[in-house]
């Protein structure tokens, strides 16, 4: 975690490294990338506007070279009564990443401690450097984790290991955090951002319509019972054979040839 400073200069930078990649970097390395009001508040709008624009079917979330987020700004929360808390919606963009309709993928270098281990929790996978560091230190400062840390950990790597987690407030390797489960690859030092791009390169080539029916079936599956989740995962299953893209997809693997799918 940090301390906050002022000002409301533009932290978040939006790349596109091709039309349909759309790349959101925090940028404020004199705070290690804490999260301020105002820095959340740029990813949100960094976010919406990527949903929104046709030409991004993936999104990638990244920091700096040491810091992906070091944590949450602690000026900002030291006088923030609960009811603040509130008015402010401090965990919007959390919410606004995780009901992101495209995937998302987190590519991490350095600490993601805090707020920052929530944002690449709230992502569809996270890609590591070697070197860096997970973790929920928040008891140490008397709170907890409130934008997703206790639940999404708890889904993800389980009870023992998440209370372990949060109640010592001790970061994890990301090695350990990928034996855990909750890091999708570890890349060499400094490259997470280049296998990130690679793997949205590759999600990029796949056809739009399979792609949002398995993230809306993973996502919404782990909440419910499993004849549940099966059900869903069946209908979804059922529809993409209404599909442009399933006759295109099939007919290519027949003919050997690269499929051209439409979104359609």
């Amino acid at each position: 975690m940090n301390t906050s400073d002022s000002g409301t200069a533009e932290v978040v930078i939006c790349e596109r490294p091709k039309p349909s990649v759309a790349v959101i970097r925090i940028d404020r390395p004199e705070r290690r990338n804490a999260l301020s009001l105002e820095v959340k508040r740029q990813l949100h709008e960094a976010f919406v506007a990527a949903e929104a624009d046709s030409n991004v079917q993936v999104i990638v979330l990244t920091g700096g070279e040491s810091f992906f987020v070091g944590g949450t700004d602690i000026g900002d929360m030291l006088h923030m009564s609960s009811s603040e808390h509130t008015a402010k919606d401090t965990s919007r963009v959390f919410r606004t990443i995780n009901a992101c309709r495209k995937p998302v993928i987190a590519a991490v270098e350095g600490y993601a401690l805090g707020g920052g281990c929530e944002l690449a929790l709230a992502c569809d996978m996270i890609v590591a450097g070697r070197g860096a560091r997970f973790g929920q230190p928040e008891i140490r400062v008397g709170i907890m984790p409130g934008a997703g840390g206790t639940q999404r950990l708890l889904r993800t790597i389980g009870k023992y290991q998440a209370m372990k987690m949060i109640l010592t407030g001790e970061p994890v390797e990301a090695e350990t955090a990928f034996a855990m489960g909750f890091v999708s690859e570890v890349t060499d030092r400094g490259f997470a951002l280049e296998r990130a791009l690679a793997l949205a390169s590759t999600i990029v080539n796949m056809p739009p319509l399979a792609v949002r029916a398995i993230k809306e079936v993973l996502n919404a599956g782990q909440n419910l019972p499993l004849d549940g989740a099966l059900l869903l995962e069946r209908k979804a299953f059922q529809l993409l054979f209404d599909t442009s893209d399933q006759k295109e997809g099939m007919r290519a693997f027949i003919e050997k040839r690269p499929p051209a799918y439409r979104g359609a």
